[in-house]
């Protein structure tokens, strides 16, 4: 999606209001003229941009999982201990979630509406960000053995990726919320 600030392009705009419909009704309850009347064209003027209501669906769940990824090394990367690097992929995933309700709600929901060589295309990125955070918490954590590493990272991304439906208080105290909690729910491990 567009940089922060940047106008947003017209397939961003689109993709934007699909995620939006998807979470709300469910791919499968969402029409492409539902998309189109959104962003104010007709539905059929959608495939210029995207040759399939499942194209857009593939995006949007196969860029959730490319960019937590890239998000994740590169906070490990620019991480100058174990600690830091925990503590930014923490901020990261907490961050992406709180601004991104539609994309959690949907990549919940609608992973299985996608064709299979999709379904394993985010599998594989959501695999290798799960490695990010099982060598961020075994170095930061030498007791921790990878299993149980694993295991935390996939309930912290749980307790993370909650919000959609739990985010009952501002933005901002949300946030200092679910990192007082992920970073409880590391030490418990």
């Amino acid at each position: 999606m567009s940089t922060e600030g940047a106008t947003p392009t017209r397939r961003e705009q689109i993709l934007a209001a699909a995620a939006e419909r998807f979470a709300r009704v469910g791919f499968h309850g969402v029409g492409i003229d539902d998309i189109g009347k959104a962003v104010g064209v007709s539905g059929p003027a959608l495939y210029r941009h995207f040759r399939s209501k499942d194209a857009m669906l593939a995006e949007l769940l196969t860029g959730i999982s490319d960019r937590l990824l890239h998000g994740g090394r590169e906070r490990v990367g620019a991480a100058s201990d174990p600690e830091e690097a925990l503590h930014g992929l923490v901020r990261w995933h907490v961050d992406f979630a709180l601004r991104n309700p539609s994309l959690i709600t949907l990549h919940m929901r609608d992973l299985d509406s996608l064709p299979e060589p999709d379904r394993h295309r985010v599998r594989e990125s959501q695999r290798s960000y799960v490695e990010v955070w099982v060598e961020a918490l075994c170095r930061a954590r030498p007791a921790l053995e990878p299993a149980t590493a694993r295991a935390t990272a996939h309930a912290v991304f749980g307790l993370i990726n909650s919000t959609p439906f739990s985010a009952h208080l501002d933005e901002g105290q949300m946030a200092e919320l679910l990192d007082h909690m992920a970073h409880g729910a590391i030490a418990a491990a």
